[in-house]
């Protein structure tokens, strides 16, 4: 995933992501630049999803 892609619209993607995924908190959440794999991560845990299926689920929200 681009870096600028994720920096660029990071709170509306978050925004997106909350309503599909209510169980998501404001820390499974937290964007810091340069820590793409440290957020997937959080979201593969949290969603029981492979990596490709976090990446394709941020793309596809944005």
């Amino acid at each position: 995933m681009d870096k600028l892609q994720i920096k660029g619209t990071w709170n509306e993607l978050k925004g997106k992501l909350k309503q599909q995924y209510a169980d998501l908190t404001d820390d499974d959440l937290l964007y810091e630049e340069g820590q793409e794999d440290r957020l997937i991560g959080k979201l593969q845990q949290k969603l029981g999803k492979s990596r490709e299926e976090v990446i394709d689920m941020l793309r596809s929200a944005g």
